[in-house]
């Protein structure tokens, strides 16, 4: 388990970041929209926010424990120096260029569409979560690397028993129930440059680790038990959305989240874990797709929404818009033009470095 590719993971990335684009382009519909930065459309479409309200508090923890899992198949080629090294080129590179060159972006588009003074400020935007990453592997990795030394361990041991029935999963809920009691969240969903948003991740971005780390036990359980936690998740969304109009108390909502997510994990591990190569590509673009998402998606509301579309024809609209021309930008430029990769969370390519390396041998001969 530890050895081989994991697919499904790579799917779950892949799915995560495309629930991400509709989410956002949802918002542009709410009559909240314009207190969040938003472009808004005139016309809204609430009712496309009640299945927004389920996926909500799960798409971004989910994310914080993939990149968990994934610090640990990085570990496995790496010693400490070159995996700060190898995570600082593919997250705090794109980070700190996208405060500075991309996010600035789609407020610029925004103060455009409603004729605002125009102005640049640099600020995290929706890369926020870039920046809690890069945080995480520096505060978790001296752990992780004890952990790891000691694959042998009677933690491990004991862990994968706890694992090995449908309630071992579960014992983890514990960390998000007091994390929500003790932080005591306004909205649970409210993850952006938020402590909740920051200790909510730590806690998915550990476990998601350890997941990793004990290996068969868990998968083979979350495979096993998927419908009882998407049954009890699908229990607790109606007892939140009939009884607490979507905003139950945060321990509720806690648990609701992880059953989700540890369903999703079983699903994905049962019909995702293959290669592809539609996942080859798309496991490629889509950390680009996620850095670039968002000033596209202001830039298509600018274009679609003066047309007065019904709503519905105007949000099918945005979103392929937003699709396309996102995978545009990949396929054309970041993807063609070889030095604007690594700002976008893609390697160096062979052939790149190669050629820069010869212009600079030829450079010094004169």
């Amino acid at each position: 388990m530890s050895t081989e590719r994991r697919y499904d993971i790579d799917w779950l990335r892949v799915i995560a970041i495309g629930l991400l684009l509709i989410y956002h382009i949802a918002i542009v519909f709410q009559p909240w929209a314009m207190f969040i930065a938003f472009i808004r459309s005139n016309e809204f479409l609430e009712g496309l926010w009640k299945p927004m309200t389920m996926l909500n508090v799960w798409r971004i923890p989910i994310l914080f424990y993939v990149s968990g899992m994934g610090l640990y198949f990085a570990m496995r080629k790496r010693n400490w120096m070159q995996l700060v090294l190898e995570r600082s080129k593919r997250i705090l590179l794109p980070f700190l260029f996208g405060i500075v060159a991309i996010t600035p972006l789609h407020m610029f588009l925004f103060q455009e569409y409603y004729n605002m003074p125009l102005s640049y400020y640099s600020h995290f935007g929706h890369l926020w979560f870039l920046g809690n990453i890069f945080v995480y592997v520096l505060l978790c990795l001296p752990l992780f690397i004890y952990i790891k030394k000691n694959e042998n361990s009677l933690f491990k041991r004991r862990l994968s028993k706890l694992m090995n029935n449908p309630f071992g999963p579960m014992t983890i809920l514990v960390f998000f129930i007091a994390e929500v009691l003790l932080v005591k969240p306004q909205l649970f969903a409210m993850y952006a440059e938020t402590w909740h948003g920051f200790f909510i991740g730590l806690i998915a971005f550990f476990f998601g680790f350890l997941f990793m780390y004990v290996g068969k036990s868990f998968w083979q359980t979350v495979l096993k038990w998927r419908w009882l936690y998407v049954g009890l998740a699908t229990v607790l969304f109606g007892i939140r959305y009939l009884v607490f109009n979507t905003e139950a108390p945060g321990y509720l909502t806690a648990i609701e989240s992880n059953l989700w997510i540890f369903g999703v994990f079983g699903l994905c591990f049962k019909y995702l874990n293959k290669p592809s190569k539609t996942l080859g590509y798309l496991s490629k673009a889509a950390y680009p797709v996620y850095i670039i998402h968002m000033f596209v998606l202001y830039a298509a509301a600018m274009l679609i929404l003066p047309l007065n579309l019904p709503a519905f024809i105007s949000f099918l609209a945005i979103k392929l818009f937003t699709f396309i021309v996102c995978f545009f930008i990949y396929e054309f430029i970041i993807r063609r033009v070889e030095f604007l990769g690594p700002f976008f969370g893609l390697k160096w390519s062979f052939n790149y470095l190669n050629r820069s390396k010869l212009q600079v041998s030829r450079d010094a001969k004169g």
